[in-house]
Protein backbone atom coordinates (compact mmCIF):
# COMPACT_ATOMS: atom_id res chain seq x y z
CA UNK A 1 0.00 0.00 0.00
CA UNK A 2 1.17 3.52 -0.79
CA UNK A 3 -0.01 6.95 0.36
CA UNK A 4 -1.17 9.81 -1.84
CA UNK A 5 0.03 12.39 0.70
CA UNK A 6 3.00 12.16 3.10
CA UNK A 7 2.50 12.55 6.85
CA UNK A 8 3.10 16.26 7.30
CA UNK A 9 3.16 18.96 9.95
CA UNK A 10 -0.57 19.58 9.41
CA UNK A 11 -1.53 16.04 10.48
CA UNK A 12 0.88 16.28 13.43
CA UNK A 13 -0.71 19.53 14.63
CA UNK A 14 -4.20 18.00 14.37
CA UNK A 15 -3.03 15.02 16.43
CA UNK A 16 -1.45 17.17 19.14
CA UNK A 17 -4.57 19.38 19.42
CA UNK A 18 -6.78 16.30 19.71
CA UNK A 19 -4.59 14.77 22.45
CA UNK A 20 -4.42 18.01 24.46
CA UNK A 21 -8.17 18.65 24.31
CA UNK A 22 -9.03 15.09 25.14
CA UNK A 23 -6.51 15.02 27.99
CA UNK A 24 -8.17 18.13 29.45
CA UNK A 25 -11.55 16.46 29.11
CA UNK A 26 -10.34 13.28 30.89
CA UNK A 27 -8.79 15.29 33.74
CA UNK A 28 -12.10 17.11 34.21
CA UNK A 29 -14.05 13.84 34.20
CA UNK A 30 -11.58 12.29 36.66
CA UNK A 31 -12.02 15.19 39.10
CA UNK A 32 -15.79 14.96 38.75
CA UNK A 33 -15.69 11.20 39.39
CA UNK A 34 -13.62 11.71 42.53
CA UNK A 35 -16.08 14.30 43.78
CA UNK A 36 -19.02 11.89 43.26
CA UNK A 37 -17.01 8.91 44.56
CA UNK A 38 -17.65 6.97 41.32
CA UNK A 39 -15.55 5.34 38.65
CA UNK A 40 -15.99 6.74 35.09
CA UNK A 41 -15.77 3.38 33.28
CA UNK A 42 -17.79 4.47 30.21
CA UNK A 43 -15.57 7.50 29.66
CA UNK A 44 -12.85 5.16 28.44
CA UNK A 45 -15.27 3.54 25.97
CA UNK A 46 -16.09 6.95 24.54
CA UNK A 47 -12.38 7.78 24.36
CA UNK A 48 -11.64 4.57 22.45
CA UNK A 49 -14.47 5.33 20.02
CA UNK A 50 -13.29 8.90 19.36
CA UNK A 51 -9.64 7.93 18.99
CA UNK A 52 -10.73 5.34 16.42
CA UNK A 53 -12.68 7.71 14.17
CA UNK A 54 -10.12 10.50 14.55
CA UNK A 55 -7.40 8.06 13.36
CA UNK A 56 -9.62 6.98 10.46
CA UNK A 57 -10.03 10.63 9.43
CA UNK A 58 -6.25 11.09 9.41
CA UNK A 59 -5.85 7.93 7.30
CA UNK A 60 -8.43 9.20 4.81
CA UNK A 61 -6.61 12.54 4.63
CA UNK A 62 -3.33 10.77 3.80
CA UNK A 63 -5.03 8.83 0.97
CA UNK A 64 -4.28 5.10 1.22
CA UNK A 65 -3.72 3.69 -2.28
CA UNK A 66 -3.75 0.01 -3.06
CA UNK A 67 -4.96 -2.46 -5.67
CA UNK A 68 -3.60 -4.67 -8.44
CA UNK A 69 -5.40 -3.19 -11.43
CA UNK A 70 -3.51 -2.57 -14.67
CA UNK A 71 -4.06 0.08 -17.31
CA UNK A 72 -2.89 0.39 -20.90
CA UNK A 73 -1.30 3.74 -21.67
CA UNK A 74 -1.10 4.86 -25.30
CA UNK A 75 0.75 7.91 -26.54
CA UNK A 76 -0.36 9.26 -29.89
CA UNK A 77 1.08 11.99 -32.02
CA UNK A 78 1.90 13.48 -35.38
CA UNK A 79 5.07 14.33 -37.26
CA UNK A 80 4.66 17.81 -38.75
CA UNK A 81 7.05 19.44 -41.19
CA UNK A 82 6.55 23.16 -41.77
CA UNK A 83 8.00 24.43 -45.07
CA UNK A 84 8.34 28.23 -45.33
CA UNK A 85 8.87 30.02 -48.64
CA UNK A 86 11.82 32.45 -48.33
CA UNK A 87 11.91 33.69 -51.91
CA UNK A 88 12.13 37.46 -52.39
CA UNK A 89 8.43 37.69 -53.20
CA UNK A 90 7.74 36.92 -49.52
CA UNK A 91 9.05 40.44 -48.74
CA UNK A 92 6.06 41.95 -50.58
CA UNK A 93 4.01 44.32 -48.45
CA UNK A 94 0.48 43.57 -49.68
CA UNK A 95 0.15 41.82 -46.30
CA UNK A 96 1.49 44.15 -43.62
CA UNK A 97 4.21 44.52 -42.49
CA UNK A 98 5.28 41.95 -45.11
CA UNK A 99 4.24 38.45 -46.12
CA UNK A 100 7.15 36.84 -44.30
CA UNK A 101 6.83 38.96 -41.15
CA UNK A 102 3.15 38.06 -40.97
CA UNK A 103 4.06 34.37 -41.23
CA UNK A 104 6.63 34.77 -38.42
CA UNK A 105 3.93 36.39 -36.28
CA UNK A 106 1.42 33.57 -36.86
CA UNK A 107 3.75 30.54 -36.75
CA UNK A 108 4.17 30.43 -32.93
CA UNK A 109 0.43 29.74 -32.60
CA UNK A 110 0.86 26.63 -34.72
CA UNK A 111 3.98 25.47 -32.89
CA UNK A 112 2.46 25.96 -29.45
CA UNK A 113 -0.74 24.12 -30.35
CA UNK A 114 1.20 20.98 -31.27
CA UNK A 115 3.88 21.11 -28.57
CA UNK A 116 3.37 17.39 -27.80
CA UNK A 117 4.08 16.44 -31.44
CA UNK A 118 7.37 16.38 -33.32
CA UNK A 119 7.76 19.42 -35.56
CA UNK A 120 10.45 20.17 -38.13
CA UNK A 121 11.18 23.32 -40.16
CA UNK A 122 12.11 23.48 -43.86
CA UNK A 123 13.00 26.61 -45.82
CA UNK A 124 12.98 26.93 -49.61
CA UNK A 125 13.09 29.04 -52.73
CA UNK A 126 14.50 27.28 -55.80
CA UNK A 127 16.03 24.73 -53.39
CA UNK A 128 14.88 23.34 -50.04
CA UNK A 129 16.93 23.11 -46.85
CA UNK A 130 16.37 21.63 -43.39
CA UNK A 131 16.37 24.43 -40.83
CA UNK A 132 15.35 22.12 -37.96
CA UNK A 133 14.80 18.34 -38.02
CA UNK A 134 11.73 16.80 -36.40
CA UNK A 135 11.94 17.65 -32.70
CA UNK A 136 9.95 18.22 -29.52
CA UNK A 137 12.20 21.19 -28.65
CA UNK A 138 9.88 24.20 -28.76
CA UNK A 139 12.64 26.63 -27.77
CA UNK A 140 14.78 25.64 -30.74
CA UNK A 141 11.81 25.91 -33.10
CA UNK A 142 10.96 29.35 -31.74
CA UNK A 143 14.53 30.53 -32.28
CA UNK A 144 14.64 29.23 -35.86
CA UNK A 145 11.28 30.87 -36.60
CA UNK A 146 12.40 34.26 -35.29
CA UNK A 147 15.50 34.25 -37.51
CA UNK A 148 13.72 33.47 -40.79
CA UNK A 149 14.64 35.89 -43.60
CA UNK A 150 14.94 35.77 -47.36
CA UNK A 151 18.75 35.95 -47.26
CA UNK A 152 18.93 32.36 -45.98
CA UNK A 153 18.24 30.86 -49.44
CA UNK A 154 19.39 31.49 -53.03
CA UNK A 155 17.53 34.24 -54.92
CA UNK A 156 16.61 32.23 -58.01
CA UNK A 157 12.82 32.14 -57.95
CA UNK A 158 10.57 29.55 -56.35
CA UNK A 159 10.08 25.86 -57.09
CA UNK A 160 7.30 24.29 -55.05
CA UNK A 161 8.50 20.81 -55.94
CA UNK A 162 11.67 21.35 -53.87
CA UNK A 163 10.01 21.40 -50.39
CA UNK A 164 7.69 18.54 -51.40
CA UNK A 165 10.63 16.34 -52.35
CA UNK A 166 12.61 17.35 -49.25
CA UNK A 167 9.66 16.57 -46.96
CA UNK A 168 9.18 13.17 -48.60
CA UNK A 169 12.88 12.40 -48.13
CA UNK A 170 12.84 13.38 -44.45
CA UNK A 171 9.73 11.35 -43.69
CA UNK A 172 11.28 8.31 -45.39
CA UNK A 173 14.46 8.67 -43.33
CA UNK A 174 12.45 8.06 -40.15
CA UNK A 175 12.84 4.27 -39.95
CA UNK A 176 11.67 3.54 -36.38
CA UNK A 177 8.41 1.55 -35.95
CA UNK A 178 6.93 4.47 -33.97
CA UNK A 179 7.55 6.97 -36.78
CA UNK A 180 6.18 4.59 -39.39
CA UNK A 181 2.88 4.46 -37.47
CA UNK A 182 2.69 8.22 -36.91
CA UNK A 183 0.50 10.60 -38.91
CA UNK A 184 2.69 12.62 -41.30
CA UNK A 185 1.77 16.20 -42.19
CA UNK A 186 3.43 18.87 -44.32
CA UNK A 187 2.40 22.51 -43.86
CA UNK A 188 3.44 24.40 -46.99
CA UNK A 189 3.56 28.18 -46.49
CA UNK A 190 4.04 30.19 -49.67
CA UNK A 191 2.62 32.87 -51.94
CA UNK A 192 2.22 30.11 -54.53
CA UNK A 193 4.44 31.60 -57.24
CA UNK A 194 6.09 28.60 -58.91
CA UNK A 195 8.78 28.90 -61.56
CA UNK A 196 9.52 25.18 -61.59
CA UNK A 197 7.84 22.27 -63.29
CA UNK A 198 6.67 18.73 -62.65
CA UNK A 199 4.73 18.76 -59.38
CA UNK A 200 2.96 15.58 -60.43
CA UNK A 201 5.62 13.08 -59.33
CA UNK A 202 6.31 14.41 -55.80
CA UNK A 203 2.58 14.78 -55.18
CA UNK A 204 2.00 11.15 -56.19
CA UNK A 205 4.82 10.03 -53.90
CA UNK A 206 3.49 12.06 -50.99
CA UNK A 207 0.00 10.63 -51.43
CA UNK A 208 1.43 7.10 -51.63
CA UNK A 209 3.40 7.69 -48.40
CA UNK A 210 0.28 8.93 -46.62
CA UNK A 211 1.56 12.48 -46.16
CA UNK A 212 -1.17 15.13 -46.01
CA UNK A 213 -0.19 18.57 -47.29
CA UNK A 214 -1.95 21.59 -45.83
CA UNK A 215 -1.05 24.65 -47.88
CA UNK A 216 -1.18 28.16 -46.44
CA UNK A 217 -1.27 30.89 -49.04
CA UNK A 218 0.16 34.28 -48.05
CA UNK A 219 -0.58 37.39 -50.11
CA UNK A 220 -3.39 38.96 -52.09
CA UNK A 221 -4.96 38.64 -55.51
CA UNK A 222 -4.10 42.28 -56.27
CA UNK A 223 -0.48 41.63 -55.39
CA UNK A 224 2.24 43.85 -54.02
CA UNK A 225 5.68 45.23 -54.83
CA UNK A 226 8.93 43.67 -53.62
CA UNK A 227 11.22 45.97 -51.60
CA UNK A 228 14.80 46.08 -52.86
CA UNK A 229 17.44 48.48 -51.55
CA UNK A 230 15.88 51.92 -51.10
CA UNK A 231 13.10 51.23 -53.57
CA UNK A 232 11.32 48.29 -55.17
CA UNK A 233 12.40 45.48 -57.45
CA UNK A 234 12.10 46.39 -61.16
CA UNK A 235 11.66 44.21 -64.22
CA UNK A 236 13.78 44.46 -67.39
CA UNK A 237 11.63 47.34 -68.64
CA UNK A 238 12.05 49.38 -65.47
CA UNK A 239 8.57 48.72 -64.09
CA UNK A 240 7.91 47.68 -60.52
CA UNK A 241 7.54 43.93 -60.20
CA UNK A 242 4.11 42.92 -58.91
CA UNK A 243 3.85 39.56 -57.15
CA UNK A 244 0.40 38.02 -56.66
CA UNK A 245 -0.90 35.15 -54.58
CA UNK A 246 -1.25 32.06 -56.77
CA UNK A 247 -4.13 30.25 -55.11
CA UNK A 248 -4.59 27.59 -57.79
CA UNK A 249 -1.14 26.01 -57.37
CA UNK A 250 -1.48 25.75 -53.60
CA UNK A 251 -5.03 24.40 -53.80
CA UNK A 252 -3.91 21.71 -56.25
CA UNK A 253 -1.08 20.60 -53.97
CA UNK A 254 -3.47 20.29 -51.03
CA UNK A 255 -6.22 18.48 -52.93
CA UNK A 256 -3.84 15.92 -54.48
CA UNK A 257 -2.71 14.80 -51.01
CA UNK A 258 -6.12 14.87 -49.25
CA UNK A 259 -5.15 18.06 -47.46
CA UNK A 260 -6.75 21.53 -47.39
CA UNK A 261 -5.92 25.06 -48.46
CA UNK A 262 -5.95 28.07 -46.11
CA UNK A 263 -4.98 31.70 -46.50
CA UNK A 264 -3.41 34.72 -44.86
CA UNK A 265 -4.29 37.95 -46.66
CA UNK A 266 -4.55 41.65 -45.88
CA UNK A 267 -7.96 41.20 -44.24
CA UNK A 268 -7.80 37.98 -42.25
CA UNK A 269 -5.72 35.00 -41.15
CA UNK A 270 -6.98 31.41 -41.32
CA UNK A 271 -4.23 30.02 -39.08
CA UNK A 272 -6.81 28.90 -36.52
CA UNK A 273 -8.71 26.99 -39.20
CA UNK A 274 -5.43 25.35 -40.22
CA UNK A 275 -4.81 24.32 -36.61
CA UNK A 276 -8.31 22.82 -36.38
CA UNK A 277 -7.80 20.87 -39.59
CA UNK A 278 -4.51 19.40 -38.34
CA UNK A 279 -6.17 18.55 -35.03
CA UNK A 280 -8.78 16.58 -36.96
CA UNK A 281 -6.06 14.34 -38.38
CA UNK A 282 -6.03 11.32 -36.12
CA UNK A 283 -2.67 10.88 -34.45
CA UNK A 284 -1.56 7.25 -34.67
CA UNK A 285 -0.13 5.28 -31.75
CA UNK A 286 3.48 6.15 -30.94
CA UNK A 287 3.89 3.84 -27.95
CA UNK A 288 1.73 1.47 -25.91
CA UNK A 289 2.55 0.04 -22.48
CA UNK A 290 0.77 -1.50 -19.50
CA UNK A 291 1.28 -0.09 -16.02
CA UNK A 292 0.07 -1.04 -12.53
CA UNK A 293 -2.60 1.24 -11.15
CA UNK A 294 -3.15 1.69 -7.41
CA UNK A 295 -6.28 3.70 -6.72
CA UNK A 296 -6.76 6.10 -3.82
CA UNK A 297 -9.23 4.37 -1.46
CA UNK A 298 -9.63 7.28 0.98
CA UNK A 299 -13.42 6.90 0.98
CA UNK A 300 -13.35 3.61 2.96
CA UNK A 301 -11.78 5.01 6.16
CA UNK A 302 -13.74 8.24 5.68
CA UNK A 303 -17.08 6.40 5.49
CA UNK A 304 -16.26 4.28 8.55
CA UNK A 305 -15.19 7.40 10.48
CA UNK A 306 -18.47 9.16 9.62
CA UNK A 307 -20.49 6.16 10.79
CA UNK A 308 -18.63 6.07 14.12
CA UNK A 309 -19.12 9.84 14.52
CA UNK A 310 -22.85 9.39 13.92
CA UNK A 311 -22.92 6.59 16.49
CA UNK A 312 -21.05 8.80 18.96
CA UNK A 313 -23.51 11.67 18.44
CA UNK A 314 -26.70 9.61 18.77
CA UNK A 315 -25.84 7.06 21.48
CA UNK A 316 -25.52 8.48 24.98
CA UNK A 317 -23.93 6.73 27.99
CA UNK A 318 -24.71 7.47 31.63
CA UNK A 319 -21.21 7.96 32.94
CA UNK A 320 -22.28 8.88 36.49
CA UNK A 321 -25.26 7.94 38.58
CA UNK A 322 -26.71 10.82 40.54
Amino acid sequence: MTWSQPFSLLELIFGIIFILLYAAFLIRMKKLANTLHQKPHLVWLKMLLRITYFTLLLIALLGPSFGAATKEIKTTGKDILVAVDLSQSMNATDVQPSRLEKVKFELPKLLQEFNSDRIGLLIFSSEAFVQSPLTFDQNALKLYTETLNTNLVPHAGTELAAPLEMALQKFKEEKTPQSQQTAKILVLISDGEDFGENLKKPLQELEKAGVKVFSLGVGSADGGNIPEGNGFKLDNEGNKVVTKLNIEALQEIASKTNGEYFEINQRASEINKLISAINNVKGNVRQSKTIDVKANKYFYPLLLALLLMLFDATIRFNTFKI
